[in-house]
């Protein structure tokens, strides 16, 4: 049975959802903005996250919300520990290209960890869920990651993030050392698509960089209680999910097995090294 606050995100991610439907029609009318280089949103990025934190603020006004769009807001009363992080719109540039891969990403963070999460994909009708120490689920269907032992054969997700072009080679180098032993890698255009489709076993890890919270928070959850392991690419926690930071975050996700060798490559290949 879904937690309380679960069926309050499935509420609002679907009313997030809508609106993203029934604008997709519409692309060439929508006032589009570059808020940095290669990073754009849309009208209906905030029109979607308005109608979002309008489901969530009828059942908690006392919660702080983290959004994408919006940035942060205080809950009723001024302070709470928990926080409606929110994505309206994971995968924009997917969507304003007519690309049907993109979806709505929902989590509540408590002290900085995701107790609960919900990502829903609106063209696929598909909705994953999770909360903590409760599993995961795609369609109310419990999901596990895969069992892959290695990279040998592996299906991996990355992503390139235009704020981290300056470490494109040595991404790239990264990527060419994977290619060794794994079957593919995919570049998806959606943070956290990439986590559910981790989750659920489509693929078997993912990595990329200069992310922030409303990217990651509910995937990361749907990974953990998928039966897998997030980190960044040190290998250690990937720190408080209610605060945005300007450089973004690192994260490696799939089962226990297969981090530790992805791990290993980001580190070898000189890829982590283009941080320091």
């Amino acid at each position: 049975m879904l937690k309380p606050a679960v069926n309050v995100m499935i509420k609002a991610a679907r009313a997030g959802g809508s609106v993203l439907l029934r604008h997709m029609n519409k692309l060439d009318a929508l006032n589009i903005v570059e808020k940095e280089r290669m990073d754009y949103a849309s009208e209906v990025d905030g029109l979607a996250e308005e109608a979002i934190i309008k489901e969530l603020r009828r059942a908690n006004p006392e919660y702080a919300v983290l959004g994408e769009e919006g940035g942060a807001q205080k809950g009723r009363g001024g302070s709470s520990r928990s926080t409606w992080v929110i994505d309206p719109l994971d995968g924009t540039s997917n969507y304003l290209h007519g690309w049907p891969h993109w979806c709505v990403s929902i989590a509540l963070v408590e002290n900085g960890e995701p107790v609960h999460g919900v990502v829903f994909d609106p063209l696929r009708n598909e909705l994953f869920t999770a909360s903590r120490g409760s599993g995961a689920t795609l369609n109310e269907r419990r999901i596990r990651v895969s069992e892959r032992k290695d990279l040998a054969g592996a299906m991996l997700i990355t992503g390139f993030p235009p704020r981290e072009r300056v470490r494109a080679g040595a991404q790239l180098e990264c990527v060419r050392e994977l290619l060794r032993d794994a079957e593919d890698i995919r570049r998806t255009g959606s943070a956290a698509l990439d986590l559910a489709y981790v989750a659920c076993g489509r693929a078997d890890a993912y990595f990329e960089s200069g992310l922030q919270p409303w990217d990651i928070a509910a995937g990361v959850l749907l990974v953990r209680e998928a039966g897998g392991r997030v980190a960044d690419f040190r290998g250690s926690a990937v720190g408080k999910l209610d605060i945005a930071e300007s450089r973004g975050r690192q994260l490696v996700a799939g089962n226990v097995k297969i981090t530790d060798p992805l791990l290993k490559t980001i580190q070898t290949s000189g890829y982590l090294a283009s941080f320091n």
